[in-house]
């Protein structure tokens, strides 16, 4: 006789439910959306300041007629100008790496791996793109109100709905929320992907000033496309934050 005793039937099946719970708290413990969220809702106020103090107002003189007066002559316009790429360029890089700074300290704390360099290299490809349409655009786009749009080379119509749904995705949509979809993947969170949804919806919409009572041509005309997404993500940072206290709790 020994003094072993079995293992009961039961025991693989219990070593591997512990496994899944197990992976499934380090999984939750991994999750840091709140991070880049609240880092890029304070990016997307701060450019309502830049589109302030970057606001510039000029005349041209050789404006396109109006579209129901194809035969009149061309007329003096007036052409706003505000936003810099280079603010919204340097800000996402600072974003992105500050992201993947926080991650990895947050994996080597727990001393487990983290999944952000897919979200991290889809942001920063998307960014790059986002950067040089942009900057391409400050060089040879529309120089004047209603005139076609030079975009890589293809001329635009700017009263288009594409073109306008095109602009509009050149912007937070691409730069912000497809990564998001990314990271949302990576650390199998739906209510992330959820989130993220819902931010290319409000990017992806088209805004109107009426409610803000702020005009296109007034210096803070950068007020009614930016508050709303950036309290938006401002917002979705304190949700993802708060949901995140007890589970670190419970991988502690």
């Amino acid at each position: 006789m020994t003094d072993a005793t079995a293992p009961s039937s039961g025991a693989p099946q219990e070593v591997l439910a512990g496994l899944g719970d197990l992976t499934r708290r380090v999984r939750a413990a991994q999750r840091g959306a709140w991070f880049p969220l609240l880092l890029f809702g304070v990016l997307t106020l701060g450019g309502i300041l830049v589109d302030r103090l970057t606001f510039e107002v000029r005349t041209v003189t050789d404006c396109p007629s109006a579209p129901d007066a194809a035969d009149a002559a061309a007329v003096g316009c007036t052409l706003v100008k505000h936003g810099s790429p280079l603010y919204w360029t340097i800000g996402f890089a600072v974003v992105y790496a500050a992201t993947a700074l926080h991650y990895v300290r947050g994996s080597r704390r727990r001393g487990v791996g983290t999944p952000v360099l897919p979200y991290v290299l889809a942001g920063a490809g998307l960014v790059a793109l986002v950067a040089a349409t942009a900057f391409w655009g400050v060089r040879y786009g529309a120089e004047a109100p209603g005139a076609r749009l030079d975009l890589w080379g293809l001329n635009l119509d700017p009263r288009s709905g594409a073109t306008q749904l095109l602009e509009r995705f050149l912007g937070g949509a691409a730069a912000v929320g497809l990564p998001l979809l990314v990271l949302a993947r990576v650390e199998r969170s739906p209510a992330l992907l959820l989130f993220a949804l819902a931010y290319l919806v409000v990017e992806l919409v088209p805004v109107t000033v009426g409610w803000t009572g702020i005009g296109l041509s007034s210096p803070w005309g950068g007020v009614p496309r930016l508050i709303v997404p950036g309290l938006f993500l401002l917002f979705g940072a304190l949700g993802f934050a708060l949901a995140q206290l007890p589970r670190q709790r419970d991988a502690a």
